[in-house]
């Protein structure tokens, strides 16, 4: 069921949301979470098509802000607030709101989303494009308990990994780091399995990809040795190299849904490992709602001081705590965030 109201308030909207649920004869709210969705007019289907599909694991009240540019100066000076609510079958297995913002309302979009969020719920905020600098003091991202950003959809993503550094705050996260569970996952079974130390790691990848740099600060956290960055053809990362005393451990993703995991002394074996889609990443964020200081850690990398005090699991221990140099310490902590 879908619900247009023009030149609207934030009350309105609200009354709308309770009308659609006795229309289609759900009027309890079974939502566990609000989930703010700041975009544009030509990424918000692909953005508002994700959260629905991650709504059907994480049931959530969607609403998306989208701030229209005005093309006249007397345009800019006046205010509207349009809106589409969404309820039952076409918002997933929550609500979504669709917030068009016009004029100087743009400016103050979390006046408008605040009487709209979740009473007692937690708060996410996801910026698929155009994400703030400092998205902790960005007016939205100072409602929510945890903030996603996307270095994928910008033009220079080494340089916005450099401002995260700087700009990191708890709560703070990046679906380049999300995309990286499965590899890290996958790097500490292998050496659980393998069970001796590692001297040298490198990680393939196309050319400025912020996974792959992202990867191999923290495979220099974790196991104390430079990580060399390999250019290749791609698609995203291709493969990771962990040189041992015993000879290297491999896994190798040219291209295509799986990859071929290699052991000293024993024979390869092929592993499921594909490029997953945003809704599927989403989701896996919407899993945890705490600081994910893994992902501190691996900002901040080898050589920083701050290191030092960040864990994989957390619990103040740098790398090389555990016997293979500290990455078997982070794989709960890398299967839990999956």
């Amino acid at each position: 069921m879908k619900i247009d109201l023009t030149d609207t308030t934030a009350s309105k909207i609200n009354k709308a949301l309770v009308q659609g649920r006795r229309a289609i004869g759900t009027p309890a709210v079974g939502m566990v979470l609000t989930m703010v969705i700041v975009t544009d007019e030509e990424n918000a289907y692909d953005s508002i098509r994700a959260a629905e599909e991650a709504s059907h694991e994480h049931p959530s009240r969607t609403l998306v802000v989208i701030r229209r540019v005005s093309r006249t100066p007397r345009d800019r000076t006046s205010s509207r607030l349009d809106a589409e609510v969404r309820v039952g079958a076409d918002a997933g297995t929550g609500e979504t709101v669709v917030l068009r913002l016009y004029g100087e309302v743009g400016e103050h979009a979390d006046s408008v989303v605040l009487p709209l969020l979740l009473p007692d719920a937690p708060v996410v905020v996801w910026w698929p494009v155009d994400s703030p600098d400092v998205p902790a003091k960005d007016s939205l991202g100072a409602l929510a308990q945890r903030r996603i950003t996307d270095m994928y959809a910008v033009e220079h993503p080494l340089n916005v990994l450099e401002q995260r550094v700087a700009s990191y705050a708890p709560g703070d996260t990046d679906l380049a780091w999300t995309r990286l569970t499965p590899w890290r996952s996958m790097l500490a079974a292998a050496l659980d399995q393998a069970r001796t130390k590692v001297v040298s790691a490198a990680v393939e990848s196309e050319a400025d990809n912020p996974s792959a740099e992202l990867l191999a600060r923290w495979l220099e956290v974790r196991l104390g040795v430079a990580v060399d960055r390999v250019v290749t053809a791609g698609p995203v990362v291709t493969g990771v190299r962990l040189g041992t005393e015993k000879g290297e451990i491999i896994i190798d993703r040219p291209e295509g849904p799986l990859a071929t995991l290699a052991l000293p002394g024993q024979p390869s074996r092929t592993l499921a490992l594909k490029v997953r889609s945003t809704s599927e990443l989403i989701a896996e964020e919407l899993r945890r709602l705490d600081a994910d200081e893994m992902y501190a850690v691996a900002l901040r990398g080898a050589g920083r001081e701050e290191s030092a005090h960040f864990g994989a699991d957390g619990s103040g221990h740098g790398a090389g705590s555990g016997p293979d140099g500290g990455l078997g310490r982070g794989a709960g902590d890398a299967a839990g965030h999956e």
